[in-house]
């Protein structure tokens, strides 16, 4: 499992256990099913199938989790941040997808990874030189974030910083270290770190700072980490958020690409949504938040993981018609 949650967004404390951190489906993931939800209508039944799919957030429950450079303020400088921005600039969600295929798939390594990205997406290009010396760049316990990690190593080292990449964990690791000095430069997401910061700064559940307009996720996000140290450079256009997936051939059986068809559609009995055991009721942006936006009703809940292999397997077997998996994952390439 990756090392955050997009589940806990505006829903729980960003700051209480591992929660946005650790994987929410891990514990107690016995894949059972969880009492009948109650629900009207036929529904859709599961159908099973090899090919994954997104089915769009049409309404925006998500909020904005783009992924985002987050750098210590001293160590910020405008040839730095503008080197980070290049990998922004570089990378929007199909290729952030590519990019963990090569990882998880592939079975290449996020250095190499990065390297075959930077050189066709001619990356370095146009970087000018900053003040120099030694920059580590911090990255989380997933491999997402170890190839984020490669790329800004790619980018500060054509800024001719010394750069080393270093594997520290989840947030409640890396951000104090970030703060700190420890390390200078970090891979985010918007939304996520707003709502980490914003429930540090607080305490308890605080009522959210995010939401699905990136400009407005990024203020918050920005006057967060003024008080903090931590600088944030242009946010990319890649996201790695809450996606509910179907199989191809659900989608293609029951005519829906969206999840308000999937409501109009498959609102009732023979429905099943898999996901980690928080989604039936505890997450305000899972089953709650299909239900309240989207008018989405579900005969049946199975308690599972999040984009892991129970999930992605229901999936496939036609255990499950609709899972939860992150956006950027890797199972929804298309080549």
């Amino acid at each position: 499992m990756r090392a955050r949650t997009r589940l806990a967004i505006g829903a729980v404390s960003a700051v209480a256990g591992a929660a946005l951190l650790t994987g929410c489906g891990d514990a107690g993931s016995s894949g059972t099913d969880a009492p009948q939800t109650s629900a009207s209508g036929a529904g859709c039944a599961p159908v099973a199938g090899q090919q994954l799919i997104a089915l769009q957030d049409d309404k925006k429950l998500q909020n904005s989790d783009n992924v985002i450079p987050a750098v210590n303020s001293k160590a910020a400088n405008p040839q730095l941040i503008a080197a980070l921005d290049k990998v922004s600039a570089a990378l929007d969600t199909p290729k952030l997808i590519q990019l963990n295929k090569a990882v998880n798939e592939d079975r290449k390594t996020p250095k190499v990874a990065a390297e075959e990205f930077a050189s066709a997406n001619n990356l370095t290009a146009g970087i000018a030189k900053g003040p120099g010396g030694d920059i580590t760049v911090g990255a989380g316990n997933f491999a997402e974030s170890q190839i984020l990690g490669e790329l800004y190593r790619i980018a500060l080292s054509a800024a001719g910083y010394q750069v080393k990449v270093q594997q520290i964990g989840n947030r409640e690791l890396y951000e104090p270290a970030l703060q700190k000095g420890e390390i200078q430069v970090v891979p985010e997401y918007a939304a996520t770190m707003a709502e980490f910061l914003n429930a540090k700064e607080k305490g308890g559940t605080p009522p959210p700072i995010s939401s699905p307009d990136i400009n407005t996720t990024l203020t918050a996000l920005r006057a967060q980490g003024d008080k903090v140290g931590i600088t944030f450079g242009t946010p990319a256009a890649a996201q790695d958020q809450n996606a509910f997936a179907v199989t191809q051939a659900f989608a293609d059986k029951y005519g829906v690409r969206t999840l308000s068809e999937l409501a109009a559609k498959c609102s009732g009995s023979a429905t099943v949504l898999g996901g980690p055991p928080e989604c039936e009721q505890q997450r305000a942006f899972c089953l709650p938040g299909l239900q309240k936006t989207y008018g989405l009703s579900v005969g049946k809940f199975s308690s599972l993981d999040q984009g892991g292999p129970l999930t992605k397997s229901g999936l496939r077997d036609g255990s499950i018609s609709v899972g939860l998996i992150f956006s950027s994952d890797s199972v929804f390439a298309t080549s």
